[in-house]
C-alpha cells in the first residue's frame, strides 16, 4: 500500500511543481509584455491575456499546494505560500488597472522573485523517506 501512497505523493509534488513553473513563467511573460506597452502598439493586448494567464496560473497554484498537503500528515505552508502569492496577484490587477506603475512595477518584480525562489524550493523538495522498507539491513 506504501507504493500507491507514495505514486499519489509524487504525482502530486509534481502537479504543485508544475503550477509553480507555469506561474514563473507567466510572470516573467508579463514582464517581458511590460517592456512592449513602451514600444509596440500591441503591447496592452498582450499584457492584458497575460495578466489573465497569470492570475489563473495563481489559482491553480493555490488548487495544487491544496492537493498535495495530506490532512494530518503534510505541512500545510504550501498552501499558505500559494494563497500569499493569489493576494500579490490580486493587488497587482488592481494596481493595473489602476494604472499606479510606482507600485505596480516593483510588486511585480517582488512576485517574480518571489516564485523564482518558490520554484527553486519545489525542485529540491523530495519525498518523506518511509522507515522500515523491506530493503533495509540491521
Amino acid at each position: 500500500m506504501a507504493t500507491g501512497q507514495t505514486t499519489a505523493e509524487q504525482r502530486s509534488l509534481t502537479f504543485l511543481r508544475v503550477a509553480i513553473a507555469l506561474q514563473t513563467l507567466a510572470i516573467f511573460f508579463q514582464a517581458v509584455t511590460a517592456g512592449l506597452l513602451l514600444s509596440s502598439s500591441h503591447g496592452e493586448v498582450l499584457h492584458s491575456a497575460g495578466a489573465r494567464v497569470m492570475y489563473g496560473a495563481s489559482m491553480l497554484y493555490v488548487l495544487a499546494a491544496i492537493l498535495a498537503w495530506r490532512p494530518g500528515g503534510g505541512s500545510p505552508r504550501p498552501i499558505l505560500y500559494a494563497s500569499g502569492f493569489l493576494v500579490l496577484a490580486s493587488a497587482q490587477v488592481v494596481l493595473g488597472i489602476a494604472h499606479v506603475p510606482s507600485l505596480h512595477v516593483p510588486l511585480g518584480v517582488l512576485m517574480f522573485g518571489l516564485s523564482v525562489l518558490a520554484l527553486g524550493q519545489a525542485l529540491s523538495a523530495r519525498l518523506p523517506e518511509r522507515s522500515g522498507g523491506a530493503g533495509r539491513r540491521a
